[in-house]
């Protein structure tokens, strides 16, 4: 038996003997039966589809004996001619080859001598896509009206490349590419036509290779079938075409649920070392973690989906079971999104280990339970303070930036030293604060809480004898512990008012924290936490008002005012008595003072350090900052010299630019 060509032994010769385009042979068919030709037909898909194939049998149904037929007899002459290629009236052209224009106009004088043995004569061009522009408009005429007993059959892969006054002269059949299960039949009609064993599981790794075409199916099968075993088994198949079996997947399915790291890359070094082609491997292993997720969602509802066998689908339900399904649609999504960048990496082997790794590490990366879960037993845990909207460095003071997950009372804080400060699940929330616990270990650091209601710059002045507001123990003998303030910055001096100790029978309110909206939960005595107390805003300086006291002065409210004081103090400032003159050190000190936000705040400072009446004015001295367009043009209307111009010739100013030296 001769396995070199199985694709020209057994090409199809009537249109019941090719395989899928159902609809299409049917068209075709019924046009042929009723001989309602169209000039032109444009045939279009991937390669080995049976475009040309076809186009073959549907010439020989037009010129067969027994024409008008649906089926061609391929027993008369013609249609034995047109078979073996030597049909007078049947020409096949290499679109690549007879692409110029000269081409074109041979083929025009062609087409006007009639049909000599058969009843049309048919034109086939083959990769019809590769003529040129110019060859394409010298055929528009002839595809739009062809002589009698003539037509044209176009096939291509690429019909993007037509100009649209071809496609709209032809009829365009778009052929799809098989389905797995129909290349399969074909495959397996072939084998029984040849008197071969062979395993099921073979033909569907060629199918599953061949990937929708019947001619790359049909040459790994020869491929195949040269190997000269007496049975086609599906491990030879997988070795010649360098594919995992699935005790490979298996074998990374279980490194990856123990999370073992030293196994996948034990694995990954098995599949390099047999020379496997990593992008199917990824494409199997794509469609692995798509069928535990189906499996591991719908169960054994799910097993006609994906058709496995009765040992198979009881090996993934197994190992469908051992991950969690959020795991499985991550790594899913995850393996899709990464097949082009390992195929086109520079380094394909290490960009396939990132991923594996990343996959088999992906519980640890990315652990959602850790976000707003409760803190950990012992009471040494730092609690949680709501993320800081002030004008700092890093969006707070002293730095400190958002934890991951967000700002709210489940997200936390992350200072600069890098420790995380978790929210108790359990506190419950006074008008948007959170309540603030004071750790019991004197190593945890503890933010001072801030309202989202009342921002330090805008709190009032404290009430004297006021006393920050404490949360009362629901029994006499419930103590709660002192709380824990951190310290403000250093300020000016400043003398503070005498603090009165609460009173139990009426305890003032104090004006840092606002009256609840609902009234609070009631809680058990040992969870009574007092509040720590808010940071109050910096009274005015009693010394003399210079420009080194208002830096002192804003550097205790930086973070709190809107005003960076690190970047203010770059720059020079003096009191004048009812001004205050800020003079820019350099371009970038005055676009940042030039801020709309930094002004507003910047005067409210030195209002409230200076006096009510105290006015802001920077300068720029001696560095030129660049006039906006809007300046430019109010300065060129009021020009005396252009409003003469303006008036002369009743015009009107437009657009004013720089001039550049």
């Amino acid at each position: 038996m001769s396995t070199s060509n199985l694709t020209a032994k057994y090409r199809p010769q009537t249109f019941a003997e090719v395989a899928g385009q159902e609809a299409i042979k049917a068209i075709l068919s019924r046009a042929a039966a009723q001989d309602k030709i169209a000039p032109a037909y444009l045939f279009s898909g991937t390669r080995g589809v049976g475009k040309t194939t076809i186009a073959r049998i549907f010439a020989k149904a037009l010129n067969c004996v027994n024409a008008p037929t649906a089926e061609p007899c391929n027993q008369c002459p013609n249609c034995k001619q047109i078979t073996a290629g030597v049909a007078v009236d049947v020409i096949e052209i290499d679109g690549a080859s007879n692409r110029g224009i000269d081409d074109a106009r041979r083929l025009k004088e062609d087409i006007g001598y009639a049909p000599v043995e058969c009843r049309y004569k048919v034109f086939i061009i083959d990769e019809a896509h590769m003529l040129t522009k110019e060859a394409f408009n010298a055929l528009l005429k002839t595809l739009e009206e062809p002589p009698p007993r003539a037509t044209f059959i176009l096939a291509t892969t690429e019909p993007h490349k037509f100009p649209a006054t071809i496609v709209s002269r032809c009829q365009h059949y778009i052929y799809k590419m098989l389905t797995q299960q129909e290349l399969v039949t074909h495959l397996e009609d072939i084998m029984n036509r040849e008197e071969l064993t062979f395993e099921p599981g073979a033909l569907e790794i060629i199918a599953k290779r061949g990937a929708g075409s019947v001619r790359d199916s049909m040459s790994l099968l020869g491929q195949s079938l040269a190997m000269g075993a007496d049975v086609l088994r599906e491990d030879d198949v997988r070795s010649f075409l360098g594919l995992a079996g699935q005790d490979v997947f298996f074998q990374l399915m279980d490194a990856m649920h123990s999370r073992n790291l030293v196994a996948v890359g034990t694995v990954l070094r098995q599949v390099l070392d047999q020379g496997l082609d990593l992008g199917f491997f990824l494409r199997e292993l794509t469609n692995c973690w798509r069928n535990m997720f189906l499996l591991r969602q719908a169960g054994e509802e799910a097993l006609p989906l994906l058709g496995f066998s009765g040992e198979e689908a009881k090996d993934w339900m197994a190992w469908a079971g051992r991950f969690d399904p959020a795991h499985i649609h991550a790594c899913w999504q995850m393996t899709l999104d990464g097949q082009k960048k390992v195929m086109t990496s520079l380094e394909p082997a290490l960009a396939l280990e990132l991923l594996l790794l990343n996959l088999t590490s992906l519980p640890d990366l990315i652990k959602l339970e850790s976000v707003g879960g409760p803190a950990p037993a012992g009471g040494n845990a730092p609690q949680s303070a709501p993320p800081n909207r002030g004008g700092g460095q890093f969006g707070g003071p002293g730095g400190g930036r958002p934890a991951p997950g967000g700002g709210g009372p489940q997200g936390g804080y992350a200072p600069p030293g890098g420790k995380r400060f978790a929210p108790p699940a359990s506190q419950p929330s006074n008008n948007g604060a959170p309540n603030v616990q004071t750790p019991t270990s004197a190593s945890a650091p503890v933010e001072p809480p801030q309202t989202q209601d009342s921002w330090p710059s805008e709190r009032p002045a404290p009430v004297p004898g006021a006393a920050p507001r404490m949360q009362e123990p629901t029994s006499p003998g419930a103590q709660a512990p002192a709380p824990s303030v951190q310290p403000t910055p250093k300020a000016a001096p400043q003398s503070e008012p005498p603090v009165a100790a609460p009173s139990p029978e009426a305890a003032p309110v104090s004006p840092e924290m606002p009256e609840p909206v609902q009234e609070a939960p009631s809680v058990q005595p040992s969870e009574v936490t007092p509040l720590a107390a808010s940071p109050s805003p910096q009274p005015a300086a009693s010394g003399p008002k210079n420009w080194a006291g208002f830096m002192d002065f804003v550097a205790a409210r930086n973070g709190q005012s809107g005003v960076n004081s690190t970047r203010l103090r770059l720059n020079s400032g003096e009191f004048t008595g009812d001004e205050l003159v800020i003079t820019c050190s350099a371009r970038i000190q005055c676009e940042y003072l030039s801020e709309k936000s930094v002004r507003s705040s910047l005067g409210q400072l030195v209002r409230e350090y200076f006096g009510p009446k105290v006015e802001v004015t920077v300068k720029t001295g001696d560095i030129a900052v660049p006039k906006s367009g809007r300046q430019l043009q109010e300065e060129a209307e009021a020009n005396p010299g252009v409003q003469k111009v303006m008036d002369a010739f009743s015009a009107q100013l437009t657009s004013v630019s720089e001039r550049k030296h």
